[in-house]
């Protein structure tokens, strides 16, 4: 998150930026609410770039008030959204580079002096990523058998129940090896069709909601769109060959792999 105090008693507003892009058709824009209503987003142009920028009231969004819009998971969702509706429509424009959400400034010209130092580095990044999408791609296998329970009784029942014992701790390590193994095997295979890749930690049952399932793989792939046909074949030959259930979501902007801009 990138803010400034955004307005003095003589600055009603001020600018906040979604993204940086190197060609952007106004009309793209048209409609789109933002983050204000009564502003309209568009582009500010800083050397050969163009930032897609809205006014916003000042009072509204200071660094308290974002704290305050970000801590409430419902404004902070509506934020997120509307960032990301601009970003999209950007993107159906040429390459473009998101920025943060709450990269605000005190005015157009203080963002044209925030972002010029930057022109290379945002160059760089458009060049990489054009041409390319970002593909998710989740990977699960059934959770391994729960353990034996806590009932203990002598004799030969007793030794019983140790083997169980052992016999579940292997076959939950013989699961674990194998869902590694398999998550390796499915990242190694996509990553040959991507120009990037990024593994991202795998949710557990807490975030995912799945009690039967276990999510072995959290990746995204910046993929060219002339191998995007591959990819997707890829993945149905890997449902097959592991057995995994291999959820794959796209096209998307490529956020995960535009760096700290």
């Amino acid at each position: 998150m990138t803010t400034e105090q955004p307005g003095t008693a003589e600055s009603a507003t001020a600018t906040y930026v979604f993204a940086v892009c190197r060609q952007l058709d106004p009309a793209a824009l048209t409609g789109l609410a933002g983050l204000a209503d009564g502003f309209p987003v568009r582009g500010l142009r800083f050397g050969s770039l163009t930032a897609v920028v809205q006014h916003v009231p000042a009072a509204e969004f200071t660094e308290d008030a974002w704290q305050q819009r970000l801590s409430d998971r419902e404004e902070l969702e509506h934020c997120a959204r509307a960032h990301h509706d601009v970003v999209t429509a950007a993107a159906a424009c040429g390459p473009t580079a998101p920025l943060a959400l709450a990269t605000l400034y005190r005015g157009d010209e203080r963002a044209r002096q925030a972002l010029e130092p930057d022109a290379d580095r945002f160059a760089a990044v458009l060049a990489r990523i054009e041409g390319h999408a970002e593909w998710g791609v989740k990977v699960y296998l059934p959770a391994a058998a729960p353990g034996p329970g806590s009932h203990r009784s002598g004799g030969g029942a007793g030794r019983a129940y140790l083997e169980r014992k052992r016999g579940l701790h292997r076959a939950r390590e013989q699961h674990h090896d194998r869902a590694l193994q398999t998550a390796e095997d499915i990242d190694t295979a996509l990553s040959r069709l991507a120009t990037a890749t990024r593994r991202l930690r795998p949710h557990g049952p807490e975030l995912t909601g799945e009690k039967h399932r276990l999510q072995i793989l959290n990746a995204t792939y910046l993929v060219s769109s002339v191998r995007v046909r591959r990819l997707l074949e890829a993945v149905a030959g890997l449902r097959h060959r592991t057995g995994a259930d291999v959820e794959v979501s796209g096209p998307w902007v490529p956020y995960s792999f535009v760096g700290e801009v």
